[in-house]
């Protein structure tokens, strides 16, 4: 591929990133595809440090050692925390080890289109780009549900739904790069199920220990809403001593609590377009990130739609990597002229 404005690709490598709440992912144009979970941690004190061997953890080694380190979420109900310069300095920190993951040639530039929760593309937006720049040659940011829709060619009639950790993301597809009006978040997504979740064990069974990075193993393990998700028993400790739990019925609550939101945000969405054109996207709803994968939700969620006509909803094949594998796809058609330079590069 050779794009008009770049001369090869020796020259330049394109990245798509998807910097999610729970999850970070990156493609690239070599065919490299690495995700961390979105966490960074700096070692607490010099023991610590000394034991860890390293300055900064990132993802899942980042949670194995948590006693040992102060733990950064960047992205917090998908947006980047304010308070210490720690907040921004974990999404650099976080974007660095990304593209160390993808491994770009010593001489290459580096073009990143970058996806990320909308409501961090409304605030956050100078400071996504800030914490990008000193990595990246170019860089354009977009919402994640807008790369799904580019890198699965939904861009006429379509409505993804981008069911992350901190938000819900909506985006109406209709032609044209989308608006600020096109999309919406609203915040009862995968955190809102672990908090609910917890709750709600911890007011059946107080004699148990439990914390929230249990009750989330649990949820991406066993998650389900309707009548298909089976008998769920967990181990969780009593004292001492691992017991069996049946949490069938709090999950299934857990999980279907985040529907209500989802099915009036979606159908406010469809009546704000022409009517003409409302039966063509109530056809084509597409969920993607990791809630996408909660058993049973595509039905589910059908169902609940139906009171407001027909709806067909359908799941993207890859969560994991759709949001960086459409941002990756967007780079690489991206015209010249759509490309910010970063200073200095």
């Amino acid at each position: 591929m050779k794009q008009q404005g770049f001369s090869t690709d020796a020259d330049v490598l394109f990245v798509g990133i998807d910097l999610g709440t729970s999850r970070s992912a990156i493609s690239t144009s070599r065919g490299r595809k690495e995700w961390i979970e979105s966490y960074v941690g700096w070692p607490k004190d010099f023991i610590a440090r000394k034991v860890l061997g390293r300055p900064v953890l990132f993802g899942e080694e980042a949670l194995n050692n948590r006693l040992s380190l102060d733990i950064y979420r960047p992205l917090e109900k998908g947006v980047i925390k304010e308070g210490t310069a720690r907040d921004e300095e974990s999404v650099r920190e976080l974007i660095r080890h990304l593209i160390e993951l993808a491994a770009p040639g010593e001489a290459q530039k580096i073009y990143a289109v970058v996806g990320v929760p909308a409501e961090s593309m409304k605030i956050n937006k100078l400071a996504i780009k800030r914490a990008v720049s000193d990595y990246v040659h170019s860089l354009m940011v977009v919402s994640e549900p807008f790369a799904v829709a580019y890198g699965m060619d939904l861009l006429n009639n379509a409505l993804v739904i981008d069911i992350g950790a901190g938000t819900v993301d909506f985006c109406i597809m209709h032609g044209t790069i989308p608006t600020e009006d096109d999309q919406k978040t609203i915040f009862t997504a995968g955190d809102y199920i672990d908090q609910q979740l917890y709750g709600f064990l911890v007011e059946k069974h107080p004699e148990s220990n439990l914390n929230l990075n249990m009750v989330r193993r649990f949820k991406e393990k066993y998650s389900f809403v309707g009548d298909g998700g089976g008998p769920v028993r967990v181990e969780i400790p009593v004292g001492a001593r691992p017991v069996e739990h049946d949490i069938t019925e709090d999950m299934r609550r857990a999980c279907e609590g985040i529907v209500p939101a989802i099915v009036e945000t979606s159908t406010e969405m469809v009546a704000k377009v022409d009517p003409e054109f409302q039966a063509g996207i109530r056809e084509n709803v597409v969920l993607a990130g990791g809630g996408s994968q909660i058993r049973g939700i595509c039905g589910y969620l059908e169902k609940a739609l139906s009171e407001y006509g027909p709806y067909r909803v359908r799941a993207v094949d890859d969560p994991l990597f759709a949001g960086a594998d459409g941002a990756l796809a967007l780079a690489k058609d991206m015209p010249r002229e759509y490309w910010e330079e970063m200073e200095g590069k």
